[in-house]
């Protein structure tokens, strides 16, 4: 009996190990697509901020030559002033000039303004465009990486569905029936241990009578409150068993 309790606990350690390889493969995709959504997070920010600057050269050009125009009436307005012989005409030229002085001088604190944004942007663009190829590399090795361990588990799911179909070839189909029941019905685990007469997956002691009779092995047992099989979990001989089996 202990043998073919022995093969129960050896297929449950499989798929259990099989479920947690597939799980690890299942997020793979998702670590590479959180890996993308960051880079092109950095790459839109870093796009806006340049398309940011290139507006502002724009406006500063737009400015310059507002700037130019009002210089030029001013130096008109100056020649006109030269030429007036009435002091009508002469006082509507000073207000003249004295708008444009005022012009002039706000738009040259804009172009000074828009200039130290623009310095202040191309500086961070610079800062943003080292900092986005570190970003480039790094994920690059990480995707590198999660496939090279996506491969892995690849190789890792194949050798124990392998390990999967010898195991349960060596347990009688009623018993493998039963385990299947089980495994669908109860989240997985058809088989667990019992240490320290407490049922490991339902977490419920197990009453003497039926944990010496576990003890015993000699006959294949169910927890009374979860309806899973159990086995005794400090068995030397599963223990020596499964672990010999964890190492492979």
């Amino acid at each position: 009996m202990k043998d073919k309790i022995m093969g129960l606990i050896q297929l449950q350690d499989c798929d259990n190990r099989i479920k947690e390889i597939v799980k690890r493969k299942n997020e793979g995709p998702s670590k590479i697509e959180k890996l993308e959504s960051e880079l092109n997070t950095v790459e839109r920010r870093f796009q806006e901020e340049n398309d940011r600057l290139e507006l502002l050269k724009k406006d500063r050009r737009k400015i310059e030559q507002d700037l130019q125009v009002i210089e030029n009436n001013t130096e008109k307005s100056n020649i006109k002033l030269a030429n007036i012989k009435s002091n009508k005409e002469y006082r509507a030229v000073l207000k003249e000039i004295e708008d444009l002085t005022h012009s002039r001088v706000m738009t040259e604190e804009k172009v000074l303004q828009i200039m130290e944004e623009i310095e202040d942007l191309e500086r961070k663009l610079i800062e943003n465009r080292d900092k986005k190829a570190e970003l480039e590399k790094e994920i690059e090795l990480d995707r590198d990486k999660i496939i090279r361990e996506l491969e892995e588990l690849d190789r890792k799911l194949e050798n124990f569905e392998k390990q999967r179909i010898n195991i349960c070839e060596t347990i009688d189909q009623d018993l493998l029936n039963r385990y299947i029941f089980l495994k669908e019905r109860k989240g997985g685990q058809a088989i667990g241990p019992v240490v320290s007469g407490v049922c490991q997956l339902c977490h419920t002691g197990i009453p003497p009578q039926k944990f010496n009779e576990l003890r015993r092995g000699q006959a294949l047992l169910t927890c009374p409150n979860c309806n899973r099989m159990i086995y005794w979990g400090e068995d030397e001989h599963y223990e020596r068993v499964l672990n010999r089996s964890m190492l492979e």
